[in-house]
C-alpha cells in the first residue's frame, strides 16, 4: 500500500509542473501570435508563430487544432480589448472631444491598429452611410519597416481564414462599433468633429497609425505624430 501511495504521491507531484508548463505555453504562444500577425497579418503561418514562441509547431497545434481558432481567439480578444477602452473613454471623459481623441491615443499607443479584426472593418464598411468607403488593412513586407495599406475585398479578405470573419464573430465586432459610435456621434454633436466622419475613418485612422517598424522609440515617435496630424484633420473647422 505505501508503494501505491508513494506513486500517487509521484503522480500528483508531476502533475502540477505540467499544468504550470502547459499554461506557460499557452501564454507564449499567445504572445507570439499578436506579435506575428501584428507584424506580418493573419495570413503569417502557425511555423512563424511557433517560432516566436520558442516551441514546437505541434505544442501550437494541440493549444489550436486549426489557425482558424487561433486568429478567432487572438481577433476576440483585440476586440474586447478596443470595445473596453472605447468604454472607458466614454465614461471618464466628460468632453466629447477628449473622449474620442483619448481612445485614438490609447488604441494607437496599444498597438490595436496592427491587429484590428478583419469583421470589424468590413461591418463598419458595411454601416458606413454613404456606402464609399473603402477602410484598408494593414499589412507590413517581411524584412521591412515599410507600412503598406492593403484595400479589402468585398466579400472577403485575403489570407485571412474564413471562420475569422464568420457571422458569429460579428456581434464582438457589432458591440466595437456600437461604442466607438457613440463617441463619434458626441463629438459630431458637439461640433468639434467634421460632420462627414464616419466610424470606419476613426478605424481606419487607428490602422493608419499604428505602423510596425524594428525600433519601438522611433515606432511610437511615429504612431504619437501621425496621430497628432490625423486628429487635426478629423476635427471641424470654424465657419
Amino acid at each position: 500500500m505505501s508503494a501505491a501511495a508513494g506513486n500517487g504521491r509521484g503522480n500528483g507531484a508531476r502533475t502540477t509542473p505540467l499544468r504550470v508548463d502547459a499554461q506557460r505555453n499557452l501564454e507564449h504562444v499567445l504572445r507570439a501570435a499578436r506579435e506575428v500577425f501584428g507584424e506580418l497579418g493573419y495570413g503569417a503561418p502557425m511555423e512563424d508563430v511557433a517560432r516566436r514562441a520558442r516551441v514546437g509547431v505541434g505544442t501550437v497545434y494541440r493549444r489550436f487544432p486549426s489557425k482558424d481558432v487561433l486568429v478567432r481567439r487572438i481577433a476576440e480578444e483585440e476586440t474586447s480589448r478596443l470595445t473596453d477602452q472605447a468604454r472607458a473613454a466614454l465614461g471618464q471623459e466628460d468632453e466629447p472631444w477628449s473622449a474620442l481623441s483619448r481612445f485614438l491615443r490609447t488604441s494607437v499607443a496599444s498597438g490595436a491598429g496592427r491587429l484590428l479584426p478583419p469583421q470589424v472593418l468590413r461591418v463598419s464598411v458595411e454601416e458606413d452611410r454613404a456606402g464609399q468607403a473603402r477602410v484598408p488593412q494593414q499589412r507590413t513586407q517581411p524584412g521591412s519597416a515599410e507600412l503598406r495599406l492593403v484595400p479589402e475585398e468585398p466579400l472577403a479578405v485575403a489570407s485571412v481564414p474564413a471562420s475569422a470573419v464568420a457571422a458569429e464573430d460579428d456581434a464582438g465586432a457589432s458591440a466595437l462599433l456600437e461604442v466607438v459610435g457613440q463617441l463619434v456621434e458626441r463629438a459630431r454633436a458637439a461640433g468639434e468633429l467634421r460632420p462627414d466622419v464616419s466610424v470606419s475613418d476613426v478605424l481606419l485612422v487607428i490602422a493608419t497609425a499604428a505602423p510596425s517598424l524594428p525600433d519601438a522609440a522611433q515606432q511610437a515617435a511615429a504612431s504619437s505624430r501621425l496621430l497628432d496630424i490625423l486628429l487635426d484633420g478629423l476635427r471641424s473647422r470654424p465657419a
